[in-house]
């Protein structure tokens, strides 16, 4: 009886081809055990994607871990030759912290590893391998390429301060413009350098004409580097079968501590997040052999079983971008604007019961959802692009694209408090919000001890009755503030409408999605 592959599941298929694959090219198989020292960990935990860690002690009275990554473990056991490079593939589960369900998630994953002298060779051939690991889906899939060097030497170049280094990275990786340029100005960088920053999100598209771009921009000898190594790199693998499923984004940034070089992410259609994530890790592999050098990544095999599901869409037709808009005055004065840009449709969501409307001559289709859902069904990508506050934003933690900031329903996010209110520093502060993350990351970044009291809806009322000491809420005239006898203490974070966008869908749907940018841009600002 033939083995009929189409009987297993999209997991286990792939897992086959990839492991043929793998051990075609020379890389030979890395078993690790379920449990790790939990010292290993420890000490390295800056190269760890979180520090929560599910650990027990053994019957020796040995503490251990269930493993929440397989780089670390192969990076101290490999067997690295005199003066040539160790390669290894795996197929493994991990154990990490999951912010949707708020407990551990154990996660497949399948990936190659380069450890020892790793040169222009090894680096083409691991790009390779992960173009060619994706193309065994079977389908339309992108890898995206960038350099931590052009990012980190830009830095250098501008003169941006360590300590707000971090915050920029973010901001560049969210291609977040409109917040990049205030965190730039506020850290006094100059106005040519923050643009310089800002436009790294521009510099996306076919390897050629992202670098003629990047070229004139590279201010130091890392710069030019950096570009150096990838032109290199592109050059190579522009042969290579897939090679046209290969683009540059050198706003393509990910951990300064764990990545030094080339960075990659690879995305396939219909799934809403990256499901393939790598680069140069040097720092982590120098830990344990120092002058070594190391290049890998991994394949996230629970996202493909996404893949057995209908999907949504057809390739008939024009593109569609589906839109998560939000119920009420915020989504009406959205609606409105794209209706008079050529987004409109023919029937009026207003005089409907209908979610969903949609003209598919206009490629557009839309979700009408509650305000508070717009950044999950973007995250999740079953929405493309939405608007949404960036106090729901900030508050969910979605992991989205913020590619502008609309200007509209601007309030701003304050701590209130009773007139006659004074902080006793002597005891933990009761502060009562809706915003639990908002209000925690605030007093964090104080040190302040709080003890948070979360409520729902009339939150004014929690100080008058002496539930807590303050509040942390929306203000956008403070009328009702005034009528209660209480005041804004402090004003923390402006609040208006941002226009998001799931990675994934950008990778695909870039074209539609800049052009519908663009033209709400040019109606906001007029």
């Amino acid at each position: 009886m033939e083995l009929d592959l189409n009987m297993l599941r999209p997991q286990e298929r792939l897992s086959l081809q990839l492991k043929m694959l793998y051990q075609g090219e020379g890389f030979q198989k890395y078993h690790m055990g379920r449990f790790e020292e939990y010292g290993l960990y420890q000490e390295n935990r800056r190269f760890l994607s979180s520090e929560q860690v599910i650990t027990f002690t053994d019957l020796d009275g040995r503490l251990l871990a269930l493993k929440p990554d397989v780089t670390l473990s192969i990076a101290k056991n490999a067997r690295v030759p005199e003066g040539g490079c160790a390669r290894y593939y795996y197929a493994e589960n991990v154990y990490r912290p999951s912010q949707e369900s708020h407990t551990f998630r154990e996660i497949s994953q399948m990936g190659v590893e380069c450890i020892g002298h790793v040169d222009d060779a090894a680096t083409a051939k691991t790009v390779s391998l992960a173009l060619g690991s994706l193309a065994l889906t079977g389908r339309d899939f992108v890898v995206e390429l960038s350099h931590m060097g052009f990012v980190t030497g830009l830095f250098d170049a501008v003169g941006a301060p360590e300590a707000i280094r971090g915050k920029l990275l973010t901001c560049i990786r969210d291609k977040n413009a409109h917040e990049l340029q205030k965190t730039a100005g506020k850290a006094g960088l100059s106005r040519q350098g923050t643009e310089a920053l800002c436009r790294l999100s521009g510099l996306s598209g076919q390897w050629e004409s992202v670098l003629s771009q990047a070229e004139p921009l590279a201010l130091n000898a890392a710069m030019g580097a950096a570009l150096t190594e990838l032109r290199t790199l592109c050059t190579a693998l522009s042969q290579e079968a897939g090679a046209e499923k290969l683009r540059l984004d050198l706003s393509l940034v990910n951990d300064m501590e764990y990545y030094n070089g080339l960075v990659l992410q690879g995305y396939l259609a219909g799934l809403p997040r990256a499901v393939l994530k790598g680069g140069r890790y040097d720092p982590l592999a120098e830990q344990f052999r120092p002058g070594a050098r190391a290049i890998g990544f991994a394949l996230y095999l629970d996202e493909l079983d996404r893949l057995a599901e209908p999907q949504g869409e057809t390739t008939e037709g024009p593109v569609m971008l589906n839109v998560a808009l939000p119920k009420g005055r915020l989504g009406d004065k959205v609606y409105n604007l794209l209706s008079g840009v050529g987004y409109g449709c023919p029937e009026n969501y207003a005089d409907t019961r209908k979610l969903v409307v949609e003209n598919p001559a206009a490629g557009i289709r839309y979700f009408l959802v509650k305000p508070s859902d717009v950044a999950i069904y973007v995250e999740h990508g079953a929405a493309d692009i939405g608007i949404v506050g960036k106090d729901i934003l900030a508050e969910s933690g979605a992991d989205v694209y913020e590619l502008m900031d609309t200007g509209l329903g601007k309030c701003r996010m304050c701590v209130a408090g009773p007139k006659d209110f004074t902080e006793d520093q002597s005891r933990a502060l009761r502060v009562a919000t809706k915003f639990v993350n908002i209000a925690k990351a605030y007093y964090a970044a104080q040190g302040r001890d709080i003890d948070i009291i979360k409520l729902n809806g009339s939150i004014e009322l929690a100080p008058i009755l002496g539930l807590s000491d303050v509040i942390v809420d929306i203000v956008e005239t403070g009328t009702t503030l005034r009528e209660n006898d209480l005041q804004v203490i402090t004003e923390f974070m402006p609040i208006s409408a941002r226009f998001i966008a799931n990675r994934a869908s950008y990778q695909f749907k870039r074209k539609e999605i800049d052009t519908l940018v663009e033209k709400l841009t040019e109606v906001t600002k007029g």
